[in-house]
């Protein structure tokens, strides 16, 4: 890959996407796109980005190229102090007082493959069974179409179930009829309170419908400059309703921002009434 090309695609890929993409990451480059180049049958990444900012590219080959380029890192019950917060902390006092019928609304942004977005439905589902009154629904939503495939289908190898309680496991995993297989699915109850679609967290503005009470954005910020990290924080927290909390990665850092936020936590901010 020639400079030129390889500065076309990094600096298209951090302005539309935010991906930080330095010169040391140019044989990653390479090696990720290689089996673009394969499918298209070409043979040459010049030949690849003429194809890719065409009309025709920008149309068919783009949301490959994206996910080819993205990482998707992830796990069930990632980083657990986080959903040990919600439960003990988050959960009780969103549900105090309600009155009546609510839906705890969560949105996990940059959920990838949806492990995410499937432990917070348990978690959730734990803690709402126990009140009659009240329900849950969360939305998962990331960059990479594959991954929302993935998401939707909730089918996981058995060894990516390791950090799910057994107790967990037995009430909503269904193993494979095929043992050979060895994988499980989400069960149907459960993949009923979830929805998925994809979005690009440098969009202007998030085409998501609700105000959530939760929102998860955990080790997405990382690959962010720190401009697009306070901009992105931002514009999630105008999707949060007055006393919605916000979490984030443990190895992202908040220092120096001007947000909307007050943190609570080093990784968990809140929406206050006069933000």
């Amino acid at each position: 890959m020639t400079t030129r090309d390889f500065n076309r695609l990094s600096t298209y890929i951090n302005n539309a996407y935010g991906i930080k993409m330095p010169e040391a990451k140019k044989v990653m480059l390479e090696c990720r796109l290689q089996k673009r180049l394969a499918a298209l049958n070409m043979s040459s990444y010049k030949e690849y980005c003429e194809y890719l900012f065409s009309e025709q590219g920008m149309t068919h080959e783009m949301v490959h190229m994206v996910d080819t380029v993205t990482t998707n890192k992830t796990d069930f019950f990632r980083e657990p102090s986080h959903f040990d917060f919600l439960t003990q902390h988050v959960l009780p006092e969103l549900c105090e007082g309600n009155n009546g019928y609510k839906e705890i609304k969560v949105w996990s942004a940059g959920c990838s493959s949806g492990e995410e977005v499937y432990t917070l439905a348990m978690v959730l589902h734990e803690f709402t069974e126990k009140i009659s009154s009240t329900d849950y629904h969360v939305t998962g939503t990331d960059v990479s179409l594959s991954m929302l495939a993935k998401a939707v289908e909730a089918v996981y190898a058995e060894d990516r179930i390791a950090d799910i309680p057994m107790w967990l496991r037995k009430k909503y995993l269904l193993r494979s009829r095929d043992r050979a297989r060895q994988t499980i699915r989400i069960n149907a109850e459960t993949r009923a309170r979830t929805d998925f679609k994809r979005l690009n967290l440098m969009d202007d503005t998030y085409d998501v419908h609700n105000k959530f009470d939760v929102i998860f954005c955990r080790n997405v910020l990382i690959y962010f400059d720190k401009a697009t990290q306070c901009a992105v924080i931002n514009k999630l927290a105008e999707k949060l309703r007055t006393g919605g909390y916000l979490f984030l990665g443990h190895s992202e850092t908040i220092s120096n921002m001007q947000l909307s936020l007050t943190p609570v936590q080093p990784t968990v901010l809140k929406k206050l009434s006069h933000q």
